[in-house]
């Protein structure tokens, strides 16, 4: 899929159901691949990024069967990997190179493995896990410049021990490197959170029954925050997992039915993870209706239904604390604030820049081709919405989000709207121009709802 081409839809009315959750697929692979038994993972997400972590895995000796697209029979290790023959590609997922440093840094003497990435994992920056993998006694080098990639994670020869760290920056991905260490250090390891990031890791590790312990606590200087602790040396229990549908990936449906007056979309099997639903707030503040459907708790994550109707959008500002909820969503949101009434403005969001491509910078050029008027801060965006978009021939930037956000704003858009480079898409929604297709279709077939699910590939 080097490219596809995009045209204006009817307004949609129809039910989705989404690939399961990327950052979910990643962690249950890795606790499960650590466990003392057998674990069967339903509902993984078969795209790149988290293949890249099942064959990490399995080059550092865990066996790890996929007998179907979403399921895996993984064999858990019981904590012992063994030393791969040669470098363990991450490929273009950032997750995969940043959990799997803090998991094998606690790995004893003589380990050794290289962390590889693709031309854009090599220039993301490592430094904000090396510094506190290294507090904790850990043997890592950074081989690229500045801190980037490929890292090379060797035994610690005196083990790691536990450290109490408060993170510098709100990251997902940083705390649950140290936290996965922890499992493999003396003594407790401890994380101060203060601005709230996705809870996956924490929730699987309760689910997989190892000792950890989230509270919150107020620093001195008056802030709220949650201290996270795990115990070392404690190995997961084997248990079956269901990983639910990804809300960032619903995301773009989402929006599009929101920014539609009169759609009507809802989406099936969905996470509604407290930490992953800022994307609804924003869309409540635009102005569309948002219906949330509570189902069953599964693995400590709850699941259930979105329901949008579609209006007339108004612009909003995202900015603060709400960025680290939203971070995978702000390309969508970007998009809407074209979409919408008004000036959108998102700030605080200087993280974009350091994502699979510099954000911030590829979705100014992307909404300035379509027509939009979009001004680029060092942090943000200003978003003056309103104004008619057209068609046009759209780069990737061989990031996932920004072709997916361009494919939406294209069904809005006169003329046609060609996505470049949209084989970057398989990392996190393989199936996504099926499913887009399938949605444009049976929009364009007025009295009946259409049922989209996932295109998987075999």
């Amino acid at each position: 899929m080097p490219s596809f081409t995009v045209s204006r839809a009817p307004v949609i009315r129809a039910e989705i159901r989404v690939p399961g959750d990327k950052s979910i697929s990643h962690r249950a692979v890795m606790l499960a691949s650590l466990s003392n038994g057998v674990c069967v993972i339903r509902g993984f997400l078969p795209g790149e990024d988290c293949l890249a972590t099942v064959n990490a895995f399995r080059a550092l000796g865990v066996q790890i069967e996929h007998p179907e697209p979403t399921t895996l029979v993984v064999h858990g290790a019981r904590r012992r990997l063994v030393a791969p023959e040669g470098p363990v590609a991450c490929g273009n997922s950032g997750t995969t190179l940043r959990l799997l440093a803090g998991l094998l840094a606690g790995q004893p003497e003589p380990f050794a493995a290289r962390l590889t990435g693709d031309a854009s994992l090599s220039n993301r920056p490592m430094r904000r896990i090396l510094e506190p993998l290294a507090a904790m006694g850990a043997r890592l080098t950074a081989e690229g410049s500045d801190g980037r990639p490929p890292l090379l994670v060797e035994g610690a020869p005196d083990g790691l021990r536990g450290i109490e760290y408060v993170l510098p920056v709100a990251s997902a991905q940083v705390k649950s490197a140290v936290l996965l260490a922890g499992l493999f250090a003396e003594g407790r390891t401890t994380v101060i959170e203060i601005t709230p990031t996705r809870d996956h890791t924490e929730r699987l590790l309760q689910h997989y029954q190892v000792p950890f312990r989230a509270e919150e606590i107020v620093l001195e200087e008056g802030q709220r925050a949650r201290r996270l602790t795990v115990e070392g040396g404690a190995t997961p229990e084997s248990r079956d997992f269901h990983v639910p549908g990804d809300l960032s990936a619903a995301a773009f449906w989402m929006a599009a039915a929101a920014a539609q007056p009169g759609a009507r979309l809802l989406v099936q099997d969905v996470g509604l993870n407290e930490t992953r639903t800022g994307l609804l707030a924003v869309l409540v503040r635009m102005g569309a209706e948002v219906r949330e459907i509570v189902g069953e708790m599964g693995g400590g994550e709850r699941m259930g239904a979105v329901e949008i109707a579609g209006t007339e959008l108004r612009g909003t500002v995202v900015e603060g604390a709400e960025i680290a909820n939203v971070i995978d969503e702000l390309p969508i949101i970007a998009v809407l604030g074209a979409l919408a009434r008004g000036e959108t403005v998102i700030r605080d969001a200087a993280e974009l820049r350091v994502k699979e491509t510099d954000r911030l910078a590829a979705l100014a050029a992307v909404l300035s081709a379509l027509g939009a008027t979009v001004e680029e801060k060092p942090d943000g965006l200003v978003i003056q919405g309103g104004h008619a978009l057209r068609g046009a021939v759209l780069p990737s930037f061989g990031d996932h989000r920004i072709a997916m956000a361009g494919a939406i704003a294209g069904l809005f858009a006169d003329g046609e709207t060609t996505i470049e480079g949209a084989e970057c898409i398989a990392t996190s929604y393989p199936g996504f121009e099926e499913a887009l297709r399938a949605l444009a279709e049976g929009a364009r077939a007025p009295g009946r709802a259409t049922t989209v699910v996932p295109a998987m590939p075999g």
